[in-house]
C-alpha cells in the first residue's frame, strides 16, 4: 500500500472508484442511464476536483452541487445512494492507500456526502 500523493495517485484513485461505481446495483444507473455520463469528460474534472481537494491545486472548476440538482429532478438521489456512493469510495480508497492524504478523501468525502444527500433531498422538498 502506498500514499496518495499526487495526480497519478488521484487518477488511479478515481479509475478505481468507478470501475465499482458502474457495475453496481444500487447508484450505476445514475451514472449510466440517468446523466448518461461521458467518461472521457467526467473521469478529468473528477482529477482535478480531488487534486483541488486534497492538494490544494485549485485545477478543478465548476459547482459539484450545481451539476447534481438536474438529476436529483429526474431521478431522486436519495441518502441511501450517498451512503452506497461513500461507502464504494471508502472502499477504493482503503484497497489502495494510506496515510493522511488518505484519510483525508474519506473525511471529505464524508462531509460530501452527508451535504449532497441534505441538499438534494431538501431541493426535492420545494
Amino acid at each position: 500500500m502506498k500514499k496518495l500523493e499526487s495526480r497519478e495517485d488521484i487518477e488511479h484513485l478515481v479509475n478505481s472508484f468507478y470501475a465499482k461505481v458502474v457495475k453496481d446495483e444500487t447508484i450505476s444507473f445514475f451514472f449510466n442511464d440517468v446523466a448518461k455520463v461521458d467518461w472521457d469528460k467526467h473521469l478529468p474534472k473528477m482529477y482535478s476536483f480531488w487534486e483541488t481537494i486534497l492538494f490544494g491545486q485549485m485545477t478543478y472548476k465548476g459547482n459539484p452541487m450545481a451539476v447534481h440538482f438536474p438529476i436529483n429532478e429526474m431521478k431522486a438521489m436519495e441518502r441511501k445512494h450517498f451512503d452506497q456512493w461513500l461507502e464504494l469510495w471508502k472502499l477504493t480508497i482503503e484497497e489502495n492507500f494510506v496515510g493522511e492524504n488518505a484519510d483525508m478523501a474519506i473525511y471529505k468525502s464524508e462531509n460530501i456526502a452527508k451535504l449532497m444527500a441534505y441538499k438534494m433531498e431538501m431541493a426535492r422538498k420545494i
